[in-house]
């Protein structure tokens, strides 16, 4: 068997007989909770994205590492795939179960281990979910910084294994510049430490690469994160605007005058009205587009920070800017932006919701051209984004039930995609590859470079069963996708042959 494994391409993968096998689980591990009858399966079949389904042959909840290291030899000595989930509250399909896998949910690991207010760290177990750190933190004036917009429900494992950001990872950073150590369990059940709480550890840094390898490369028991204290002060501007690309322009002048905000969002104006029927934060609605903006620091740096942002917004075009009056407003102003998802969702039966990364610079073009593409197939899309960064969140809305929108949806998500990575951009800034995106890293990527992703796979996992069919692509795939002439990579037979 290859550990290139993509099923929906190369057949399905190695039958077994799932009686013999939850048998031989539950013997071989009774403490540990075995769900495998249909309707108990249900529940997981599907992650955040929701557009794709898949029902596991098993769920194992584990409550113990040394349960989860049980299985993992277990699945190892069979062949059994597995695939681990926190949350499931993803967005690229990575934590999709298999029809003939082990899906490992690491809900029951919820407990923060220590907080060390000293050294500004504490260490948590993956099922923690994300904005329960930072409560845990408060009572030493500290707190978490990375805060996807899912933050009330997703976990710190899915975190990493995604990458995660927010709408505060302009100056702070996404998940992987803000943890220090990770315990992780191959597929074998071995158990390793990557990083340290010091500046640096000794060997491979491979806290990099494990963050983001959406559970293809080990299992993560234990996380210790960074802790930054709160900030004295915190402002955020809403400015409006009467065109799209002015705002993106103007974000464009606000990180050229050497202003790094904590956070630098835009919607439009799609985004906006849904947003504002569903959290009523207040936003204008008759604007094109608005632009969040907050400055933290020291009170006197904000207030100096705020004239001069609020200058560069007026010059560039802004129709009104507001700044939150007290912190009531600026929590609300922030619920608008961190809900735009589900507020998008009351307002068409079903959304996709893409992730790519371009130069700041090319916002505007890349907007221009998605709004083209949004003609040409005939689907509205509302923009979202981290514009401070550049991270693109465009979300489609079509009908699934409408014949051939689904197909649509998705193409132009994949036409969206190519744009990004035209202007020099990526396919991902924070959502990963999982299912959704594995045919654009062949446009991304060339047959060399996904070869060398194969070699690292399986440096840590030699017979492909965690996680297959994500992230990365066999170059079976990219040559029947027909994309790797536009990146001008190559398809040498010879490594068709080996994947």
């Amino acid at each position: 068997m290859s550990y290139a494994y993509d099923e929906r391409i190369d057949g399905t993968l190695p039958s077994h007989d799932k009686a013999t096998l939850v048998a031989e689980l539950q013997r071989l591990v009774p403490g540990m909770q075995l769900l495998h009858d249909k309707e108990d399966l249900r529940p997981f079949e599907c992650d955040g994205l929701s557009a794709y389904r898949t029902t596991p042959m098993m769920v194992a909840l584990p409550d113990s590492i040394e349960q989860v290291q049980a299985l993992l030899k277990f699945a190892a000595a069979r062949k059994v795939p597995v695939v681990a989930r926190g949350a499931g509250t993803g967005l690229s399909g990575g934590a999709l179960p298999l029809e003939k896998g082990i899906l490992l949910v690491m809900a029951r690991f919820n407990r923060i281990l220590h907080i060390d207010p000293e050294a500004s760290i504490a260490r948590v177990q993956p099922g923690v979910r994300n904005l329960a750190i930072s409560q845990a933190a408060a009572i030493h004036g500290l707190y978490y910084a990375p805060d996807p917009s899912s933050q009330i429900a997703c976990s710190i494992g899915g975190n990493v294994a995604e990458n995660a950001g927010g709408v505060h990872c302009l100056k702070y950073g996404l998940t992987v510049h803000n943890i220090l150590k990770l315990e992780v369990l191959t597929i074998d059940g071995e158990r390793l430490t990557i990083g340290s709480e010091a500046l640096d550890s000794p060997g491979f840094d491979l806290l990099a690469l494990l963050t983001g390898s959406e559970g293809m490369l080990g299992i993560v028991t234990e996380v210790t994160v960074k802790l930054l204290t709160k900030p004295q002060s915190a402002k955020v501007l809403l400015a409006s605007f009467d065109d799209v690309e002015k705002a993106g322009d103007a974000v464009a002048q606000i990180i050229g005058a050497g202003v790094i905000p904590g956070g630098l969002e835009m919607m439009d104006n799609l985004a906006i009205r849904a947003a504002e029927d569903f959290i009523h934060a207040d936003y204008p609605v008759d604007a094109e587009a608005i632009l969040l903006c907050e400055l933290d620091g020291a009170e006197s740096d904000v207030q100096e920070d705020c004239n001069r942002v609020g200058a560069l917004l007026r010059e560039a075009g802004a129709t009104d800017i507001r700044i939150a009056k007290d912190e009531a407003e600026r929590q609300r102003f922030w619920a608008g932006r961190k809900n735009a998802f589900p507020a998008v969702g009351r307002v068409s039966p079903d959304y996709y919701c893409m992730d790519g990364t371009i130069p700041r610079r090319e916002l505007a073009r890349v907007l221009r051209g998605i709004a083209e593409l949004s003609n040409e197939y005939g689907l509205r899309v509302a923009n979202v984004f981290h514009a401070g960064d550049g991270n693109m969140h465009p979300l489609i809305l079509f009908d699934a039930n409408a014949p051939g929108e689904m197909e649509r949806a998705e193409t132009l998500g994949a036409k969206i995609l190519e744009l990004c990575v035209e202007v020099g951009g990526s396919i991902t800034g924070e959502h990963g590859v999982g299912r959704e995106k594995i045919n654009q890293m062949c446009v991304q990527f060339s047959s060399e470079e996904l070869t060398l992703f194969h070699s690292l796979k399986a440096a840590f996992d030699p017979d492909g069963l965690l996680n297959p069919g994500k992230n990365i692509p066999t170059l079976h795939r990219c040559a029947e996708f027909g994309a790797m002439h536009i990146h001008h990579g190559k398809l040498p037979f010879p490594e068709l042959e080996r994947f």
